[in-house]
């Protein structure tokens, strides 16, 4: 088994994984959303009033809808067809007024979803010269052959490891850094569950051990569930199929670095 992936399971099975793991993904909840008092002013007055469409207009300026439903996002995208459907509007409606006013305040004031809050986690990270540098810009990271670690958003990377790196993938990268003369480049993800959207995250973040040819090193830097000795599919892959990838904890990340 590579000895970096070994290193994550041995840290997240004997160690204090997630209070060190904290650091990375700090991941607190968001307070409640604000809810503009205009906008639920007009709420207030068209739910008494029983009027669908200015009802469904009004939520729709929301940040959140109140109700989960495959065709609200249409609507946001499409407010005329508001009009244009009026079974849709008294369908949506009639679960609102079953809702009740003070329910659909408290659904559409909740907080953001921990897991949408993830995905910069990483990044501030490494900004905070957690790994022994502070990240560069790409005019920087180009004009010298030193130790670097690049500051660039996901399509700039992608962009980078395009023209320099023979990186084919069509998708951003959390990660470039060149460290003694080796460029390193891959995804971070902090798996938090097991099953549906999370597979589908650790097949994403694991993609690039599929890339030929690449002049860099391609990491996974995943951390969570997967390091749980169980039956689950995450772990099975990495014990397996995937036992000779550079998969590591970001927490073992700086420690590869300096010895790559």
């Amino acid at each position: 088994m590579n000895y970096w992936l070994e290193a994550s399971i041995e840290y997240a099975n004997q160690r204090n994984y997630l209070d060190n793991l904290f650091q990375v993904y700090p991941t607190i909840p968001e307070g409640l959303r604000d809810i503009d008092d205009d906008v639920w002013e007009t709420v207030t007055v068209a739910f008494e009033r029983g009027d669908d469409i200015r009802l469904l207009e009004s939520l729709l300026r929301l940040e959140l809808f109140p109700i989960k439903d495959s065709y609200v996002a249409y609507l946001k995208k499409d407010r005329d067809a508001i009009r244009r459907n009026p079974a849709t509007v008294s369908r949506l409606c009639g679960r609102l007024y079953e809702l009740g006013l003070n329910k659909i305040y408290e659904n559409s004031s909740q907080p953001k979803e921990t897991n949408r809050q993830i995905g910069p986690m990483f990044r501030n990270w490494v900004n905070k010269k957690t790994l022994g540098l502070l990240p560069t810009g790409i005019d920087r990271f180009m004009s010298t052959t030193e130790n670097a670690i690049l500051e660039a958003s996901d399509a700039a990377s992608m962009e980078f490891a395009n023209r320099y790196l023979n990186y084919t993938q069509n998708k951003g990268l959390d990660f470039v850094a060149r460290f003694n003369g080796k460029y390193i480049i891959g995804e971070a993800k902090f798996l938090t569950d097991i099953g549906g959207h999370q597979n589908a995250q650790f097949n994403d973040g694991v993609a690039i051990f599929g890339q030929q040819n690449l002049r860099a090193i391609p990491i996974a830097i995943l951390d969570g569930v997967l390091y749980i000795k169980s039956k689950n599919k995450m772990h099975k892959d990495i014990t397996s199929t995937l036992k000779d990838r550079h998969i590591m904890s970001a927490l073992v990340l700086r420690e590869f670095l300096y010895q790559v």
